[in-house]
Protein backbone atom coordinates (compact mmCIF):
# COMPACT_ATOMS: atom_id res chain seq x y z
CA UNK A 1 0.00 0.00 0.00
CA UNK A 2 0.89 3.16 -0.89
CA UNK A 3 2.24 5.29 2.06
CA UNK A 4 1.84 9.33 2.23
CA UNK A 5 3.70 11.88 4.70
CA UNK A 6 0.28 14.00 5.02
CA UNK A 7 -3.06 13.44 2.91
CA UNK A 8 -4.75 12.48 6.02
CA UNK A 9 -2.16 10.58 7.64
CA UNK A 10 -3.62 10.02 11.26
CA UNK A 11 -6.96 8.66 9.79
CA UNK A 12 -8.42 4.90 9.50
CA UNK A 13 -12.01 4.60 8.45
CA UNK A 14 -13.14 4.26 11.96
CA UNK A 15 -11.94 7.99 12.49
CA UNK A 16 -13.56 9.08 8.90
CA UNK A 17 -16.88 7.51 9.92
CA UNK A 18 -17.10 9.42 13.27
CA UNK A 19 -15.83 12.56 11.87
CA UNK A 20 -18.89 12.44 9.72
CA UNK A 21 -21.43 11.71 11.84
CA UNK A 22 -19.80 12.75 15.49
CA UNK A 23 -22.58 15.18 17.38
CA UNK A 24 -21.85 15.73 20.99
CA UNK A 25 -20.88 18.23 23.46
CA UNK A 26 -17.50 17.35 25.41
CA UNK A 27 -15.30 19.35 28.03
CA UNK A 28 -12.16 19.73 26.13
CA UNK A 29 -11.33 23.25 27.94
CA UNK A 30 -11.08 21.26 31.38
CA UNK A 31 -8.98 18.58 30.27
CA UNK A 32 -6.43 21.43 28.74
CA UNK A 33 -7.05 24.17 31.89
CA UNK A 34 -5.86 21.04 34.07
CA UNK A 35 -3.45 19.08 31.65
CA UNK A 36 -1.05 22.66 31.68
CA UNK A 37 -2.07 25.01 33.92
CA UNK A 38 -4.26 28.05 32.97
CA UNK A 39 -6.94 29.54 31.07
CA UNK A 40 -8.15 27.84 28.28
CA UNK A 41 -9.77 29.22 24.96
CA UNK A 42 -10.50 26.93 22.24
CA UNK A 43 -9.90 28.30 18.73
CA UNK A 44 -10.59 27.21 14.89
CA UNK A 45 -6.80 27.29 14.33
CA UNK A 46 -3.74 27.59 16.05
CA UNK A 47 -2.29 30.56 14.26
CA UNK A 48 -5.68 32.49 15.85
CA UNK A 49 -3.97 31.37 19.25
CA UNK A 50 -0.68 32.67 18.34
CA UNK A 51 -2.43 36.26 17.51
CA UNK A 52 -4.93 36.12 20.36
CA UNK A 53 -1.69 35.91 22.51
CA UNK A 54 -0.01 38.50 21.59
CA UNK A 55 -3.17 40.97 21.45
CA UNK A 56 -4.05 40.28 24.74
CA UNK A 57 -0.05 41.79 25.63
CA UNK A 58 -1.29 45.07 24.33
CA UNK A 59 1.99 45.72 23.26
CA UNK A 60 3.85 48.90 22.19
CA UNK A 61 3.28 49.64 18.57
CA UNK A 62 6.25 48.52 16.01
CA UNK A 63 7.03 45.92 19.00
CA UNK A 64 8.95 42.82 17.63
CA UNK A 65 8.61 39.25 18.23
CA UNK A 66 11.27 36.59 18.34
CA UNK A 67 10.61 33.46 16.30
CA UNK A 68 12.10 30.32 14.89
CA UNK A 69 14.13 31.28 11.69
CA UNK A 70 13.08 27.69 10.07
CA UNK A 71 9.13 27.63 10.50
CA UNK A 72 5.66 28.65 8.33
CA UNK A 73 4.19 31.24 6.87
CA UNK A 74 1.03 30.77 9.18
CA UNK A 75 3.27 31.43 12.24
CA UNK A 76 4.75 34.82 10.66
CA UNK A 77 1.54 36.09 9.29
CA UNK A 78 -0.05 35.54 12.39
CA UNK A 79 2.39 37.41 14.59
CA UNK A 80 1.63 40.46 11.75
CA UNK A 81 -1.97 40.15 12.33
CA UNK A 82 -1.57 41.08 15.87
CA UNK A 83 0.15 44.39 14.70
CA UNK A 84 3.77 43.53 15.33
CA UNK A 85 6.80 42.57 13.57
CA UNK A 86 8.46 39.06 13.44
CA UNK A 87 12.25 38.71 13.89
CA UNK A 88 13.29 35.53 12.35
CA UNK A 89 16.16 33.65 14.67
CA UNK A 90 18.83 31.63 12.76
CA UNK A 91 19.18 27.88 13.82
CA UNK A 92 22.54 26.35 14.39
CA UNK A 93 23.87 24.23 11.63
CA UNK A 94 23.38 20.89 13.10
CA UNK A 95 19.69 21.74 14.79
CA UNK A 96 16.34 22.65 14.26
CA UNK A 97 16.01 24.96 17.07
CA UNK A 98 17.54 28.40 18.07
CA UNK A 99 19.71 28.35 21.49
CA UNK A 100 19.89 30.93 24.30
CA UNK A 101 22.82 32.45 22.50
CA UNK A 102 21.00 32.73 18.95
CA UNK A 103 18.24 34.38 20.87
CA UNK A 104 20.73 36.73 23.59
CA UNK A 105 22.71 37.82 19.65
CA UNK A 106 19.03 38.79 18.06
CA UNK A 107 18.21 40.70 21.10
CA UNK A 108 21.27 43.02 21.30
CA UNK A 109 20.88 44.35 17.62
CA UNK A 110 16.77 44.21 18.38
CA UNK A 111 16.03 45.88 21.39
CA UNK A 112 11.62 45.87 21.02
CA UNK A 113 11.58 42.64 20.85
CA UNK A 114 8.91 41.84 23.79
CA UNK A 115 7.75 38.42 23.45
CA UNK A 116 9.39 34.96 21.89
CA UNK A 117 8.13 31.94 20.40
CA UNK A 118 9.82 28.43 20.31
CA UNK A 119 8.08 25.61 18.36
CA UNK A 120 9.88 22.66 18.99
CA UNK A 121 10.61 22.04 15.37
CA UNK A 122 8.54 18.81 14.00
CA UNK A 123 8.47 17.44 18.22
CA UNK A 124 12.40 17.71 18.62
CA UNK A 125 12.43 20.24 22.24
CA UNK A 126 14.78 23.11 22.39
CA UNK A 127 16.82 23.89 25.03
CA UNK A 128 14.14 25.57 27.30
CA UNK A 129 15.61 25.82 30.53
CA UNK A 130 18.30 28.14 28.92
CA UNK A 131 15.82 30.17 27.10
CA UNK A 132 13.18 30.40 29.56
CA UNK A 133 15.86 31.36 31.98
CA UNK A 134 16.97 34.49 29.28
CA UNK A 135 13.14 35.50 28.97
CA UNK A 136 12.99 35.99 32.75
CA UNK A 137 16.08 37.95 33.10
CA UNK A 138 15.37 40.29 30.19
CA UNK A 139 11.55 39.89 31.26
CA UNK A 140 10.53 38.85 27.75
CA UNK A 141 7.08 36.61 26.92
CA UNK A 142 7.58 33.68 26.20
CA UNK A 143 4.98 31.40 24.48
CA UNK A 144 5.68 28.19 23.37
CA UNK A 145 3.78 26.69 20.44
CA UNK A 146 3.23 22.96 20.88
CA UNK A 147 1.49 22.18 16.92
CA UNK A 148 4.24 19.37 16.54
CA UNK A 149 4.91 18.92 20.20
CA UNK A 150 2.48 18.17 22.47
CA UNK A 151 3.88 15.11 24.51
CA UNK A 152 7.24 15.75 23.87
CA UNK A 153 9.93 16.17 27.10
CA UNK A 154 12.49 18.49 27.95
CA UNK A 155 16.02 17.49 29.02
CA UNK A 156 14.98 18.55 32.23
CA UNK A 157 12.33 15.88 31.94
CA UNK A 158 9.17 18.47 32.04
CA UNK A 159 6.76 18.05 29.46
CA UNK A 160 6.60 20.92 26.74
CA UNK A 161 4.03 23.34 27.20
CA UNK A 162 4.21 23.77 31.51
CA UNK A 163 7.08 26.61 30.88
CA UNK A 164 5.71 29.72 29.03
CA UNK A 165 3.56 32.35 29.82
CA UNK A 166 1.39 31.41 27.04
CA UNK A 167 1.15 27.57 25.57
CA UNK A 168 -0.24 26.73 22.41
CA UNK A 169 -1.72 23.90 20.48
CA UNK A 170 -3.19 23.13 16.85
CA UNK A 171 -5.16 20.15 16.08
CA UNK A 172 -4.85 20.28 12.30
CA UNK A 173 -4.35 17.61 9.52
CA UNK A 174 -1.24 15.89 10.32
CA UNK A 175 -0.69 17.03 13.64
CA UNK A 176 0.21 14.95 16.51
CA UNK A 177 -3.31 16.02 18.05
CA UNK A 178 -5.33 15.48 15.22
CA UNK A 179 -9.31 16.81 14.84
CA UNK A 180 -9.14 18.00 11.32
CA UNK A 181 -9.14 21.73 12.52
CA UNK A 182 -8.93 23.23 15.79
CA UNK A 183 -6.46 25.35 18.01
CA UNK A 184 -6.22 26.64 21.91
CA UNK A 185 -4.45 29.25 23.90
CA UNK A 186 -3.52 28.30 27.13
CA UNK A 187 -3.36 31.66 29.48
CA UNK A 188 -0.69 30.86 32.25
CA UNK A 189 0.37 33.85 33.31
CA UNK A 190 -2.45 35.43 34.86
CA UNK A 191 -1.95 38.44 35.05
CA UNK A 192 -2.85 38.78 31.15
CA UNK A 193 -6.89 38.35 30.70
CA UNK A 194 -8.93 37.71 27.66
CA UNK A 195 -11.18 40.95 27.22
CA UNK A 196 -13.70 42.73 23.93
CA UNK A 197 -12.29 39.97 22.08
CA UNK A 198 -15.16 38.81 19.19
CA UNK A 199 -15.58 35.15 18.33
CA UNK A 200 -17.55 34.14 15.44
CA UNK A 201 -17.93 30.25 13.80
CA UNK A 202 -16.72 28.96 10.99
CA UNK A 203 -19.11 28.80 8.12
CA UNK A 204 -21.08 25.78 7.42
CA UNK A 205 -19.21 25.37 4.09
CA UNK A 206 -16.03 24.87 5.88
CA UNK A 207 -17.02 22.86 9.03
CA UNK A 208 -18.79 20.18 6.39
CA UNK A 209 -15.47 20.22 4.03
CA UNK A 210 -13.66 19.57 6.52
CA UNK A 211 -16.26 16.63 7.76
CA UNK A 212 -15.24 15.26 4.53
CA UNK A 213 -11.88 15.30 4.05
CA UNK A 214 -10.83 12.19 6.57
CA UNK A 215 -13.46 9.67 4.72
CA UNK A 216 -12.19 11.20 0.59
CA UNK A 217 -8.34 11.31 2.08
CA UNK A 218 -9.03 7.66 3.58
CA UNK A 219 -10.41 6.63 0.08
CA UNK A 220 -7.78 8.07 -1.86
CA UNK A 221 -4.89 6.18 0.33
CA UNK A 222 -6.75 3.12 -0.14
CA UNK A 223 -7.03 2.82 -3.93
CA UNK A 224 -4.34 4.58 -5.08
CA UNK A 225 -1.90 2.17 -6.25
CA UNK A 226 -5.06 0.54 -8.36
CA UNK A 227 -5.04 4.36 -9.84
CA UNK A 228 -8.16 5.02 -8.95
CA UNK A 229 -6.97 7.08 -5.83
CA UNK A 230 -4.91 9.10 -8.23
CA UNK A 231 -8.17 10.48 -10.34
CA UNK A 232 -10.07 10.83 -6.82
CA UNK A 233 -7.39 13.06 -5.73
CA UNK A 234 -7.70 15.30 -8.83
CA UNK A 235 -11.16 15.14 -8.61
CA UNK A 236 -11.45 16.28 -5.20
CA UNK A 237 -8.92 18.87 -5.23
CA UNK A 238 -10.46 20.92 -8.48
CA UNK A 239 -13.11 20.79 -6.91
CA UNK A 240 -12.47 22.15 -3.77
CA UNK A 241 -13.68 19.81 -1.67
CA UNK A 242 -10.46 18.74 0.22
CA UNK A 243 -9.58 21.08 3.14
CA UNK A 244 -6.11 23.63 2.98
CA UNK A 245 -4.02 24.44 5.28
CA UNK A 246 -2.65 27.82 3.57
CA UNK A 247 -6.09 29.34 3.85
CA UNK A 248 -5.94 33.20 4.07
CA UNK A 249 -9.21 33.59 6.01
CA UNK A 250 -8.17 31.40 8.88
CA UNK A 251 -6.68 34.56 11.15
CA UNK A 252 -10.01 35.76 12.46
CA UNK A 253 -10.91 34.78 15.64
CA UNK A 254 -13.28 31.48 15.34
CA UNK A 255 -15.06 29.45 17.54
CA UNK A 256 -14.33 25.82 17.55
CA UNK A 257 -17.80 23.59 17.48
CA UNK A 258 -18.09 20.68 19.37
CA UNK A 259 -17.31 17.76 16.70
CA UNK A 260 -13.99 19.28 16.41
CA UNK A 261 -13.41 19.10 20.29
CA UNK A 262 -14.58 15.63 20.51
CA UNK A 263 -11.86 14.29 17.53
CA UNK A 264 -9.29 16.26 19.36
CA UNK A 265 -10.46 14.28 22.54
CA UNK A 266 -10.26 11.01 20.95
CA UNK A 267 -7.00 11.78 19.14
CA UNK A 268 -5.75 12.87 23.16
CA UNK A 269 -6.52 9.48 24.44
CA UNK A 270 -4.75 7.63 21.80
CA UNK A 271 -1.55 10.36 22.69
CA UNK A 272 0.54 8.03 24.61
CA UNK A 273 -0.02 5.01 21.68
CA UNK A 274 0.52 7.58 18.42
CA UNK A 275 3.99 8.81 20.21
CA UNK A 276 5.16 5.54 21.44
CA UNK A 277 4.32 3.83 17.41
CA UNK A 278 6.33 7.06 16.38
CA UNK A 279 9.38 6.47 18.29
CA UNK A 280 9.65 3.45 17.13
CA UNK A 281 9.65 4.27 13.59
CA UNK A 282 12.36 7.40 14.25
CA UNK A 283 14.56 4.92 15.92
CA UNK A 284 14.00 2.31 12.71
CA UNK A 285 15.14 5.32 10.78
CA UNK A 286 17.59 5.98 13.34
CA UNK A 287 19.76 2.54 13.84
CA UNK A 288 19.08 1.92 9.65
CA UNK A 289 19.81 4.76 7.57
CA UNK A 290 23.53 6.18 6.88
CA UNK A 291 24.64 8.76 9.44
CA UNK A 292 25.38 10.79 6.97
CA UNK A 293 22.55 12.06 6.22
CA UNK A 294 21.21 12.75 10.31
CA UNK A 295 21.46 15.03 12.76
CA UNK A 296 23.31 13.21 15.47
CA UNK A 297 21.89 15.60 17.91
CA UNK A 298 18.44 14.95 16.64
CA UNK A 299 19.11 11.59 17.01
CA UNK A 300 19.87 11.96 20.56
CA UNK A 301 16.89 13.96 21.24
CA UNK A 302 14.34 10.91 19.82
CA UNK A 303 13.23 9.60 23.36
CA UNK A 304 11.86 12.86 24.31
CA UNK A 305 10.80 13.99 20.77
CA UNK A 306 7.15 13.44 19.50
CA UNK A 307 8.61 12.87 16.53
CA UNK A 308 5.59 14.27 14.43
CA UNK A 309 8.12 13.10 11.27
CA UNK A 310 11.96 12.27 10.99
CA UNK A 311 14.32 14.34 9.32
CA UNK A 312 17.20 13.33 7.01
CA UNK A 313 19.99 15.96 4.94
CA UNK A 314 20.31 15.43 1.51
CA UNK A 315 22.16 17.19 -1.37
CA UNK A 316 20.23 15.11 -4.34
CA UNK A 317 16.67 15.65 -2.83
CA UNK A 318 14.43 15.85 -5.94
CA UNK A 319 16.16 12.54 -7.06
CA UNK A 320 15.43 10.49 -3.83
CA UNK A 321 11.94 11.88 -4.23
CA UNK A 322 11.40 10.56 -7.31
CA UNK A 323 12.99 7.49 -6.70
CA UNK A 324 10.63 6.62 -3.89
CA UNK A 325 7.67 8.23 -5.26
CA UNK A 326 8.51 4.96 -7.72
CA UNK A 327 8.48 2.73 -5.25
CA UNK A 328 5.18 4.26 -3.69
CA UNK A 329 6.56 6.30 -0.99
CA UNK A 330 4.68 9.56 -1.62
CA UNK A 331 7.36 12.25 0.98
CA UNK A 332 7.41 15.46 -1.91
CA UNK A 333 5.49 17.61 0.35
CA UNK A 334 9.12 19.32 2.31
CA UNK A 335 8.61 20.61 5.88
CA UNK A 336 10.42 23.44 5.60
CA UNK A 337 11.33 24.08 1.54
CA UNK A 338 12.76 27.73 2.39
CA UNK A 339 13.16 29.55 5.56
CA UNK A 340 9.75 30.64 5.85
CA UNK A 341 7.48 27.99 4.28
CA UNK A 342 5.96 27.08 1.92
CA UNK A 343 8.47 28.94 -0.35
CA UNK A 344 6.46 30.79 -2.68
CA UNK A 345 5.59 33.21 0.48
CA UNK A 346 8.64 34.06 1.29
CA UNK A 347 8.43 36.91 -0.86
CA UNK A 348 5.77 38.17 1.23
CA UNK A 349 7.89 38.37 4.42
CA UNK A 350 10.71 41.31 5.10
CA UNK A 351 13.73 38.65 4.64
CA UNK A 352 17.24 40.03 4.06
CA UNK A 353 19.45 36.52 4.42
CA UNK A 354 18.67 36.79 8.21
CA UNK A 355 18.42 32.83 8.36
CA UNK A 356 21.83 31.51 6.69
CA UNK A 357 21.66 28.23 8.07
CA UNK A 358 17.76 27.62 7.55
CA UNK A 359 18.17 28.02 4.09
CA UNK A 360 21.00 25.62 3.83
CA UNK A 361 19.03 23.21 5.47
CA UNK A 362 15.91 24.04 4.11
CA UNK A 363 17.74 23.13 0.78
CA UNK A 364 18.62 19.66 1.82
CA UNK A 365 16.10 18.82 4.39
CA UNK A 366 13.34 15.59 3.97
CA UNK A 367 11.04 14.63 6.07
CA UNK A 368 9.92 11.00 6.52
CA UNK A 369 6.94 9.47 7.94
CA UNK A 370 6.23 8.48 11.26
CA UNK A 371 2.33 8.55 11.58
CA UNK A 372 0.15 5.30 12.59
CA UNK A 373 -0.35 4.54 8.73
CA UNK A 374 3.28 3.59 7.96
CA UNK A 375 4.05 0.20 9.65
CA UNK A 376 7.33 -0.92 11.27
CA UNK A 377 8.35 -3.35 8.25
CA UNK A 378 7.27 -0.62 5.86
CA UNK A 379 10.10 1.58 7.53
CA UNK A 380 12.69 -0.77 7.21
CA UNK A 381 12.12 -1.67 3.89
CA UNK A 382 12.09 2.66 3.16
CA UNK A 383 15.31 2.88 5.09
CA UNK A 384 16.97 0.59 2.64
CA UNK A 385 15.28 2.20 -0.52
CA UNK A 386 16.86 5.42 0.59
CA UNK A 387 20.28 3.90 1.45
CA UNK A 388 20.10 2.06 -2.16
CA UNK A 389 19.48 5.39 -3.94
CA UNK A 390 22.14 7.67 -1.94
CA UNK A 391 24.94 4.98 -2.44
Amino acid sequence: MSVFNSLGSNYDLSFALRALFLNKDVNLNKYLEEKYGGEAILLFKGREAITLALQTLNLPEDSQVAVNGFTCYAVYRAIEEAGCKPVLIDIPKDDLNFTRSDLASNLAKNADIKAVIVQNTLGFPCDIEEISKFCKEKKLILIEDLAYSVGAKYKNGMEAGRVGDFTMLSFSQDKIIDGISGGALIIKNFKFQISNFKFTNPSFGRQLKDRLYPILTWKIRNTYDFGVGKVLHFIFKNLGLLSTLMDNSLYRLLKLPSFYQALALDSIERLEKDITHRKKIANIYKENLSRKIMFEKLNSQIDNSSNLRFPIFVNNRETLIKFLKNKKFYISDIWYDAPIAPKRFMKKINYNNDCPNAEKISDVILNLPTHKNISEKQALYLSDLINKCLK
